[in-house]
């Protein structure tokens, strides 16, 4: 992407999102577009941060997990504060993941046994009448 900022209309498209979804995240101090009139603008560190902010949301972390780690963004010290609250941030995450992956397989399984104990019970009742 150029350096040039982009206008509310060009990020909606370029990331799939809606003037909405712009305007709710700079509410909740995510994005800082710079005013000029009703227009915003989106600088290359907007669109940096909103490709952290939509990413952290398909990983499921909340906004305010996504907000304190972007506000921890420090290119002085090369961003190592950041990058390991990140780590620890994405493994905690991907543990849970991984308990509801098992939760999820378990229900499924028993899921399956009570529509094969259901369907056995209904033929069972079928051929009796």
């Amino acid at each position: 992407m150029s350096e040039a900022p982009m206008t509310i209309r060009q990020m909606c498209d370029a990331f799939g999102v809606t003037p909405r979804t712009l305007r709710f995240y700079e509410s909740r101090e995510l994005l800082f577009p710079e005013r000029r009139g009703q227009q915003r603008l989106y600088s290359r560190a907007d669109r940096a941060r909103l490709t952290l902010i939509l990413r952290g949301r398909r990983f499921g972390f909340s906004l305010e997990q996504i907000r304190q780690l972007l506000e921890l963004y420090d290119p002085a010290e090369r961003n190592i504060t950041q990058t390991e609250a990140a780590l620890g941030a994405a493994r905690e995450r991907l543990a849970d993941m991984e308990q509801q992956h098992r939760e999820l397989g378990e229900a499924m399984s028993e899921l399956r046994q009570q529509i094969a104990d259901g369907e056995l019970w209904l033929n069972n009742l079928k051929s009796d009448a």
